[in-house]
């Protein structure tokens, strides 16, 4: 089946997730701020409610964990000589890594690229090096980060963070090599990559930053792209420049500029699309005149320069593009709710179908504001035990409950967590 994904709400046909391991596992609290984490997560519960959420999205969809399709590129031998030859020479393993990750079966190879490799007599220290040859990626479970599909083919991500380096390169390995997926004219629309921290001595080589939970497909022709902390101006304005080269369907992108802040790491913490006329937003940063509306620029790819110019605000610029969204407000009216719903991810749903959404069960408000516009509101138990059920292709607008502790504790909500393959058209 081809990647197809050509907006943020066709129904739901594959989808990509990662089930938390022992890399959460392993973390201790002198690794948390490393690794990105606020907290220590309890994992068998997160593991228990990431399995709850793939039965919800197994009814509506073929959901396919990343490890699984990591182990099956490694069980060829020539592809796994290629995985962790690239691996080597992007990440400098050395030898102590490499020859113990070439010794390793493909089921233990694959879950060490994702759960990291224990130094033999560990130190309690706080420090991962002291710990880990190769340390976990314990933020995988965000499978929205690594790679982005826009239309058919992929982005490669390229993480702001050390913490992370390391996924785009085994996502990247998946998609570039799995037979489901590889093709002869390349997988990847853009996959720059550069494994070195340090002082940006030109334009040319700066480090490219761009993680996917900056990039929202809205329609075959338009792009939201957060310019963020993890998202940077010059990987966007590359970005265009690669996709207008191969001829990609993209014509125009909006860039909302964010602050630079964890509360809004990403433009789906406080904008995703939920039908083909609303969105989920927190709504101070979005709607023009808000208390910390963000800047917005477009870019338009039919230009000879990619240049980019002023918007009013995000909703405007999209509706002057034939996109116009009614917004409902994460956290409802009330400046406090919507400040610790949005922290909590009350933005942050995700479609299986037009109108058909998964969201966090913590957040009250954000479920109220859905009922006022129309939303019923279904606890993933009721969906699950067959109390309720849903039609993806009916015209009740739905938004199903997870009910979650561990998994939102780590600032992540249900688009972070998922990489859809395949959205049919809209209609």
């Amino acid at each position: 089946m081809p990647i197809a994904v050509h907006s943020e709400i066709g129904r739901l046909r594959s989808v990509v997730v990662h089930q938390p391991g022992r890399e959460i596992d392993r973390m201790t609290p002198g690794m948390m701020q490393e690794l990105l984490f606020d907290d220590i997560l309890h994992g068998a519960r997160a593991r228990e409610e990431h399995r709850r959420f793939q039965q919800v999205l197994r009814l509506f969809a073929e959901v396919l964990e990343i490890q699984d399709l990591l182990e099956e590129v490694l069980a060829d031998a020539d592809r796994r000589g290629r995985v962790l030859a690239d691996l080597d020479a992007a990440l400098r393993l050395g030898p102590a890594v490499t020859d113990r990750l070439a010794a390793l079966p493909p089921e233990r190879l694959a879950a060490a690229l994702v759960e990291g490799i224990e130094q033999p007599h560990p130190e309690i220290t706080g420090s991962i090096d002291s710990l880990f040859l190769l340390p976990p990626i314990s933020n995988y479970y965000f499978q929205r980060d690594p790679v982005i599909p826009v239309g058919d083919r992929l982005v490669r991500g390229s993480m702001a963070t050390p913490a992370r380096l390391r996924e785009p390169l085994v996502s990247g390995a998946v998609f570039e090599h799995h037979p489901r997926f590889s093709r002869p004219d390349g997988v990847f629309w853009f996959h720059e990559f550069r494994a070195a921290w340090g002082k940006n001595v030109s334009y040319a080589r700066m480090r490219p930053h761009i993680e996917g939970g900056d990039v929202l497909v809205l329609r075959e022709d338009l792009l939201a792209i957060g310019y963020s902390e993890r998202t940077e101006e010059t990987t966007i304005e590359r970005l265009s420049e690669a996709l207008k080269k191969a001829g990609s369907t993209v014509r125009h992108i909006v860039v909302v500029a964010l602050p630079h802040e964890r509360s809004c790491m990403h433009l789906d913490t406080v904008f995703t699309q939920v039908s083909e006329g609303e969105c989920l937003c927190y709504s101070p940063m979005i709607l023009a005149g808000g208390a910390e509306e963000a800047d917005v620029y477009s870019v338009d790819l039919t230009h000879d320069e990619i240049t980019w110019t002023p918007e009013h605000d995000f909703l405007s610029a999209l509706k002057r593009r034939g996109l116009d969204l009614e917004p409902i407000p994460c956290g409802g009216r009330d400046p406090i709710d919507e400040q610790r719903e949005q922290w909590t991810d009350g933005a942050n749903a995700f479609a299986v179908a037009p109108g058909v959404i998964v969201c966090y069960d913590r957040n009250e408000k954000t479920a109220e504001e859905l009922d006022r516009h129309g939303y019923e509101i279904v606890r993933d138990e009721d969906l699950l035990l067959g109390r309720r059920e849903i039609d993806p292709n009916g015209t009740k607008k739905v938004a199903i409950q997870l009910s979650t502790t561990e998994l939102a504790r780590a600032r992540g909500g249900p688009r972070c967590m998922t990489m859809p393959l395949v959205r049919e058209r809209l209609g």
